[in-house]
């Protein structure tokens, strides 16, 4: 059974990957290793190297303690992860529509906010 640190590792790697709007195959290129490894580091299957962790942030273009933010101490020793409402941005939708989103000329993108939470507002 996986660590809940590795998985904890693995969806951060997973999420930036997305948020730069890298493949499996472009960051696996970039590290020098098989996009196969990839996904086992991002499902927590395999546990990364602490080099190979230093690369991925390279490539990701943020620090190591990225891939740790989030971590509960006492939360990962109970076997609990902690990304919560807060990394709402792992979910893939969410990260298109965010992407999508900053694609939008900024004066049509303040329309489409205040649009956004006028239909909020009503749900």
């Amino acid at each position: 059974m996986a660590h809940p640190v590795d998985v904890h590792v693995g969806k951060r790697v997973r999420h930036r990957r997305w948020m730069v709007g890298m493949t499996q195959q472009q960051l696996a290129e970039k590290v020098g290793i098989k996009f196969q490894q990839i996904q086992k580091y991002e499902t927590g299957t395999n546990r990364v190297s602490a080099s190979r962790l230093w690369a991925i942030a390279e490539a990701l273009n943020v620090e190591v303690s990225f891939f740790f933010e989030g971590l509960d101490g006492d939360q990962e020793e109970a076997g609990a992860e902690t990304l919560g409402p807060a990394d709402l941005i792992a979910d893939k939708e969410a990260l298109d529509l965010v992407r999508s989103y900053y694609g939008i000329p900024e004066h049509q993108r303040k329309r489409l906010f205040e649009l956004a939470r006028c239909l909020s507002d009503v749900a």
